[in-house]
């Protein structure tokens, strides 16, 4: 413990020892003196436990939950608007810290949205003391569930919240159950045509708060269709479906479809190494190599640090078509968007300066709006734009409508993200396009499972599954 700061309190000292360190550490270079960084952060961050806790009278609870690793001890809380800052001068940087889950941020500044700041490094103190004595891994505030008898949970929205670490449970990923496919007999001379919002005016919408709207949320008016380049109304492509339900209703256990009298085989959703891909878009010029994201949370930002399994960093890119409006917007980028893929569930969290603008077919069937509608995500503030669960209920009940309606789903796979400049109705910009920085994401676990489904189906007569085509569109976009 020789990186341990001194005149430690012999309690500090104890819960420290309860420590849970990452088990896939690296030793790479500098490893040494960032985990002398790292024992320090933590001492500081149990320091000041400590102290808040000795003044409730809680800190005995605590390292009662801590050392008997027991869900039935009590609620161990802290003020929820908790911001304090502890001095530790030493300088963070985004790539030294960004890995952890916990934002840096300049000295002095305070917290309006209940997370806690330790040495420059920011996070919810109830993902930051679990990951302390849980889960090293832990990334966000999404891969936890508190226990039922947790009485000052995160979600409860309390003045207290609790930091107790074992009032928490770990996310799972919940096992999509296998889709029922008959082996159709009917061969399509070609793929139908697949519906793009690529040259559509979508209409808008925004989510003003940091917290993903409640469950039961329904927007006052769903927002009108897009309008096609030819001006007319397009809703009509949609409606078909838009009218399945909403995903309550759409449980994939409840569906099975149609039985033709041909054999049903089960076609199962496998986890891809890689969850989703990202291009990267001028206008409407591709610019750099596909990032293939394997890592739970990755960040794409506009900073010039070589990439690497959990960033995706677009200053680097060059582009000699590159104009001065697409210049200016990629300094605004910053530190960008947080994707979180996380129990099944893809997240996005802007943590620029600027919004983010978010066009999620899947998002949008949930609340409501139109399948083309663009989400505005202000900063500091998220929202769920996947959810495989309800892609699975959509995609078992579109088997029963025939091929066609199972390859209209791939359009959910795809989510288009424009950084700073956003599109649409309500903006001059009125395609995605047009905006100067945009990214595109393939979800590969439901793309690779609508492929194999299609392949169960019967494929067209024309050999192109749904990747090559989604690669065939990539490449035409040059």
């Amino acid at each position: 413990m020789s990186s341990i700061l001194p005149f430690t309190p012999p309690v500090v000292k104890r819960l420290l020892g309860w420590k849970k360190s990452a088990s896939s550490s690296s030793g790479a270079g500098g490893g040494g003196e960032q985990n002398g960084q790292e024992e320090k952060w933590c001492e500081k961050a149990v320091k000041s436990l400590v102290k808040k806790l000795k003044k409730t009278g809680q800190l005995d609870e605590l390292e009662k939950a801590i050392t008997t690793q027991n869900c039935n001890t009590k609620c161990v809380t802290i003020p929820s608007n908790c911001s304090e800052i502890w001095g530790l001068s030493t300088p963070n940087t985004i790539e030294q810290w960004d890995t952890s889950g916990l934002y840096s941020y300049p000295d002095q500044t305070r917290s309006l949205d209940g997370r806690l700041q330790v040495s420059h490094r920011k996070g919810l103190p109830h993902v930051i003391y679990c990951r302390l004595w849980r889960w090293p891994d832990l990334h966000s505030h999404h891969e936890l569930r508190a226990i039922e008898t947790c009485e000052y949970a995160f979600n409860l929205k309390k003045d207290e919240v609790c930091v107790n670490p074992y009032h928490y449970q770990r996310v799972e990923t919940p096992v999509l159950p296998p889709v029922l496919v008959p082996r159709h007999t009917e061969i399509l001379t070609e793929l139908p045509p697949l519906d793009d919002y690529t040259n559509s005016i979508p209409e808008n919408t925004s989510f003003p708060t940091g917290i993903e709207p409640p469950n039961n949320y329904i927007p006052e008016t769903p927002p009108p269709g897009y309008i096609s380049e030819d001006g007319e109304a397009s809703d009509q492509q949609m409606n078909q479906s838009m009218d399945t339900g909403s995903p309550a209703e759409l449980s994939p256990s409840t569906l099975s479809p149609v039985n033709h009298g041909m054999d049903l085989q089960p076609v199962t959703y496998s986890e891809p190494a890689f969850w989703c891909s990202i291009a990267y878009y001028e206008l409407n010029q591709r610019v750099g190599e596909t990032f293939h994201a394997s890592q739970p949370s990755l960040t794409v930002d506009g900073f010039t640090d070589p990439s690497n399994s959990e960033r995706f960093c677009l200053g680097l890119l060059s582009n000699v078509n590159r104009n001065a409006t697409v210049e200016m917007t990629r300094r605004h980028i910053g530190r960008g968007v947080r994707l979180y893929y996380i129990g099944g569930e893809v997240f996005a969290e802007c943590l620029s300066d600027s919004a983010i603008f978010v066009q999620s077919p899947n998002c949008n069937q949930r609340y409501g709006w139109h399948p083309a509608t663009v989400c505005k995500i202000p900063p500091g503030c998220n929202l769920k734009i996947f959810n495989n669960q309800e892609f699975a209920a959509l995609l078992a009940q579109s088997v029963n409508q025939g091929f066609e309606a199972v390859y209209q789903l791939t359009r959910m796979c795809t989510i288009r993200m424009s950084f700073v400049k956003g599109w649409g109705a309500e903006y001059r910009r009125q395609t995605v396009t047009s905006t100067p920085c945009w990214i595109e994401l393939h979800l590969n676990g439901p793309l690779q499972w609508l492929d194999k489904v299609l392949t169960q189906m019967g494929s067209p007569s024309v050999r192109c599954s749904i990747l090559v085509s989604l690669s065939l569109s990539l490449s035409s976009r040059h």
